[in-house]
């Protein structure tokens, strides 16, 4: 089991820019979903989260400028960034809380899951 991002780059403050993160492999079910990021010098922090109902929470900061969405039936998650700002920029990386199957019929565990990163750079 294994997430892939895509959609990091280079942006002008004010720009926006879309993330999306696939999962792929031997997937029962997946719950929560959510966005990290780490900037140079700082610790990894929770951008975004959304459970598999739909229900969404975000960092302060972002509030009202970023959406995050999941399509279940793709077993994906994206974030969509509006009016980025220079302390955006940062790794960003997706998490997944996944249920898969196992060799044996009927068994799954459970798993939390990092994407590879993805580079976000607002800069003028």
């Amino acid at each position: 089991v294994q997430l892939q991002a895509s959609g990091g780059g280079l942006v002008q403050p004010g720009e926006s820019l879309s993330l999306s993160c696939a999962a792929s492999g031997e997937i029962h079910s997946i719950n929560g979903m959510a966005w990290y990021r780490q900037a140079p010098g700082n610790e990894r922090e929770l951008v975004a989260s959304i459970t598999n109902d739909g229900s969404t929470n975000y960092a302060d900061s972002v509030q009202g400028r970023f959406t995050i969405s999941r399509d279940n039936a793709w077993d994906t998650v994206s974030l969509q960034m509006n009016r980025l700002k220079p302390e955006d920029t940062a790794v960003y990386y997706c998490n997944a809380d996944i249920r898969y199957k196992t060799m044996i019929p009927g068994f799954t565990r459970r798993i939390n899951v990092w994407g590879q990163g993805t580079q976000v750079t607002v800069s003028s």
